[in-house]
């Protein structure tokens, strides 16, 4: 039976397909650090790309507006990150009151687990088997080894040889610098590829225009037409996510610091921000909001009133902020339904970790808005869609 040729085309275009797709998947898992670089600078230049062109409007050449532009974010970066410097080496120095309170937690529950063994020991196990006095140890050995008197038979002692002198070689402790090196060995990859990023911006913001000619340069036609409005949607879309979930992060951080002022928490001017921003991390948000304000006040207080009203009020933000806020702010411009970000969740989170999971959204709403601009394309677009 001679097999009719489209149906040979179609099984081996499915073939090739299903390679090139456990191909890319191989790609990106063995070559993560590489991709996540290159998206991250990516999604930061089309952050700033505006106030590049902001910057442009009062005479300045692209390159100079896109160099003023990344000084300044590494200058607010610099502050930033010497703010958070300083209020940790403050909390280092409180890191023993929180150990004896960690402490004393455990104690308390190791000392709850013990009465409620004992309770459950006294409830299950009947009186007259609670009350046996213990066998005597004479009782427990067998007849035929114990003495004409009942004792036990003493066993013969075998002669030990006199013991070698033992010689012990103290290894020289490691030296700081080597203790250093190695740690910061298990991240060379990740510091490289990092190191990469203000520069990677600066290239993408300074060479927009080129890139972009460049890239529409590959296509003819109604396709160029497509790859510009895509290009544009991808860009829109970035724009709004990052913005959205960054105005979000910054009410969530005000509203959390206003209410853990109120009740006097230790740092809540670095808990109020941190707990606001993890609120926004998908699906695992509330639990990791709830962390840093719990440990905070472990130190203060013993009573579960105040934990019971830390636990409610970011309960009670966060639940407020993703109902009501996050369809205003970022849902407008996403439009991913929920069966799909949970799936790319899954994966990105399972190729990448935990920065798959901060990614997963805006890569998955990259490709919705290519979908939508590129005719062929469009039915995935609408799958993708809410």
């Amino acid at each position: 039976m001679v097999v009719p040729v489209s149906s040979t085309q179609r099984t081996v275009r499915t073939g090739v397909g299903i390679l090139s797709l456990g191909a890319g998947i191989a790609m990106l898992y063995y070559g993560r650090v590489f991709f996540i670089t290159i998206i991250v600078a990516s999604m930061i230049a089309f952050l700033l790309d505006p106030i590049v062109v902001a910057f442009m409007r009062i005479r300045l050449p692209r390159g100079v507006a896109s160099f003023a532009v990344c000084s300044i974010g590494l200058i607010f970066l610099y502050f930033a990150g010497l703010g958070l410097y300083t209020e940790s080496m403050v909390i280092a120095g409180d890191l023993p009151a929180y150990g004896e309170r960690l402490n004393e937690l455990v104690e308390n529950a190791a000392a709850r687990v013990d009465h409620f063994e004992q309770s459950v020991y006294q409830t299950m196990i009947p009186k007259r088997f609670q009350d046996r006095p213990p066998v005597p140890v004479e009782a427990q050995v067998p007849p035929a080894v114990r003495g004409k008197r009942g004792k036990a038979a003493p066993a013969a002692v075998p002669q030990q040889p006199p013991p070698l002198q033992e010689v012990r070689i103290h290894p020289e402790p490691p030296s700081l610098v080597s203790n250093l090196s190695s740690y910061l060995s298990s991240f060379y990859d990740v510091i490289l590829m990092a190191s990469f990023v203000p520069f990677l911006v600066y290239f993408l913001l300074s060479w927009r225009d080129h890139l972009r000619s460049r890239f529409l340069y590959l296509f003819e036609g109604e396709d160029r037409d497509a790859a510009e409005h895509a290009w544009a949607g991808v860009g829109d879309m970035v724009r709004a996510y990052v913005i959205g979930n960054f105005l979000l992060g910054v009410v969530l951080s005000v509203a959390s610091s206003i209410l853990f002022a109120s009740v006097k928490l230790p740092y809540w001017i670095v808990v109020g921000p941190l707990s606001g921003f993890l609120s926004l991390v998908p699906y695992v948000g509330l639990p990791l909001a709830m962390i840093p304000p719990m440990f905070a006040a472990l130190p203060v207080s013993s009573q579960p009133s105040i934990y019971i009203f830390l636990a409610a009020s970011v309960a009670l933000l966060h639940l407020f902020a993703i109902n009501l806020l996050y369809p205003k702010f970022v849902g407008a411009r996403v439009h991913l339904n929920p069966l799909v970000v949970t799936v790319a969740l899954m994966f990105w989170g399972l190729l990448w970790g935990a920065l798959g999971l901060l990614l997963a959204i805006p890569l998955t709403a990259a490709l919705k808005a290519v979908c939508d601009n590129v005719g062929s394309l469009q039915p995935y677009g609408r799958l993708f869609g809410d």
